[in-house]
């Protein structure tokens, strides 16, 4: 088993959130992980990304080598633009469809949305409204990360295990509305995938 993930978002969307929960269920499993980032400064609004290496194996690199990406997870649909030399041409990218806009030439979101929708593996969801609609609109970064759980080969008990986990420090009922938008996330995927 190896998995190359490049997370990718802006200040404040929970990224590392996002990295940590995958790395909390892969070191649970016995795997081995290697993590990279570039943070925006620790501002809210600059750019984050991350290298996230999984594999059953010793993992050499934390950098993922161009073009051999299995996934793109982003919470921000122009930064997932902005990765794709990344991604293999067997890769997934899961981005959110609600933009951040953080810079005065950000591209029409028509435009960065036919990019998205020009790849033959793609899941693009508001994940936004879908964490809304569901009572923590800061849980974005879980539906995304429910959106990628299909394609992470991690049982979907190790990651609700890391939610769980990672987010008991701030009470039960923030652990159930992260498990609520990571299963409501799981599911758009398996629906239209």
């Amino acid at each position: 088993m190896k998995k190359d993930i490049i997370l990718a978002g802006v200040g404040g969307q929970g990224i590392l959130s996002i990295a940590a929960t995958i790395g909390l269920a892969a070191v649970d499993m016995g795997l081995h992980l290697k993590q990279a980032e570039v943070h925006g400064m620790s501002q809210r609004g600059g750019d984050v990304q991350s290298n996230l290496r999984i594999s059953d194996k010793e993992i050499a690199s934390d950098l993922i080598p161009k073009g051999k990406a299995d996934i793109i997870i982003s919470v921000e649909p122009m930064e997932s633009l902005r990765y794709l030399p990344m991604l293999s041409p067997e890769g997934w990218l899961i981005t959110n469809t609600t933009p951040y806009i953080n810079i005065p030439n950000y591209p029409p979101m028509e435009k960065v949305m036919e990019e998205i929708e020009k790849l033959p593996h793609q899941v693009a969801l508001d994940a936004d409204k879908i964490a809304k609609d569901l009572g923590s609109g800061r849980s974005a970064n879980m539906v995304i990360l429910g959106a990628a759980s299909p394609f992470l080969d991690i049982p979907v008990e190790n990651l609700e295990k890391a939610i769980t986990k990672l987010f008991t420090p701030k009470g039960e009922e923030v652990v159930d509305v992260n498990i609520k938008c990571f299963r409501a996330g799981r599911e758009v995927s398996e629906n239209n995938s």
